[in-house]
């Protein structure tokens, strides 16, 4: 009796340890993500702004071309972006997002829109987020290198929200220093604010393995990146799930048609 409770302890204190020690891939925490996935948010309760943000004729039609693999009505209403808010686009490539974000805010908000250097063979993407910002008077084209000190031209905690759609497995690809940079958002972001970061599902377990390749990360190392600048998972969102994607495959071989995950942390009040 006395060996089978002195068994029983150690399997609690055993059990115990697990619980407090995360798993690991790449050498960085991955903890399990803490929060169930909701579902896609109903049409009927997708806000009239929104609706009318990505439904507006002055949107270029190659934007509106990618809308049926990227859902912008369910990415804005999931990270709660609304007329008047302050937010920004980080890694904004061509800026179809940041279109959709200042088409949002509105007059009264405005969109931090950034970019590192471009690579001399995304020009045309170059060339497309100059001309789009000129367009739109309630952006702030932010030309900085991922390594700046100073990424937003903010103040502290004046940020509603930040977006990074589908760029986080670059800088992990590219080996930017991600930490640095999470930090910087979490300084720029009001208590409460949203940090919102879409990518291309890894297969689990996977941790940086295949970003600089297949262009995709695995959700928990990137839950265990954000979480390690303060951050809290609020939320994930199954709108733009494909499980029919092994997730073994090149993103660009089936454009708007990967895995996805969309995670929502927040900066604690």
């Amino acid at each position: 009796m006395k060996i089978r409770y002195l068994l029983w302890i150690a399997a609690i204190a055993m059990a115990s340890i697990g619980a407090a020690v995360p798993a690991t891939a790449a050498g960085n925490p991955v903890p399990a993500a803490n929060v169930a996935e909701s579902a896609p948010i109903p049409e009927a309760k997708i806000p009239a702004y929104i609706k009318a943000a990505v439904d507006a004729s002055g949107r270029p039609a190659d934007d509106k071309a990618l809308d049926a693999g990227r859902r912008p009505e369910q990415m804005l209403a999931f990270f709660g972006i609304k007329p008047g808010m302050k937010v920004a686009d980080i890694w904004a490539a061509g800026g179809w997002s940041t279109e959709l974000l200042s088409r949002v805010v509105g007059p009264t908000g405005k969109v931090y829109s950034q970019n590192g250097p471009f690579p001399a063979k995304f020009k045309k993407a170059e060339d497309s987020w100059h001309a789009r910002i000129k367009r739109l008077k309630n952006v702030v084209e932010v030309d900085k290198a991922f390594d700046s000190s100073d990424l937003l031209p903010v103040a502290p905690g004046s940020l509603d929200a930040v977006i990074v759609n589908m760029n986080y497995h670059d800088m992990v690809g590219r080996k930017i220093d991600r930490a640095k940079i999470n930090q910087q958002i979490f300084a720029a972001l009001k208590p409460g604010g949203v940090y919102g970061i879409i990518d291309h599902s890894a297969q689990n377990g996977s941790g940086a393995r295949d970003a600089a390749i297949l262009h995709r990360i695995d959700e928990n190392f990137v839950i265990g990146e954000v979480e390690q600048a303060g951050f809290k998972l609020a939320a994930a969102s199954s709108a733009l799930r494909h499980p029919e994607d092994d997730r073994t495959w090149f993103i660009f071989k089936k454009r708007g048609q990967t895995d996805r995950f969309m995670l929502k942390f927040v900066k604690p009040r």
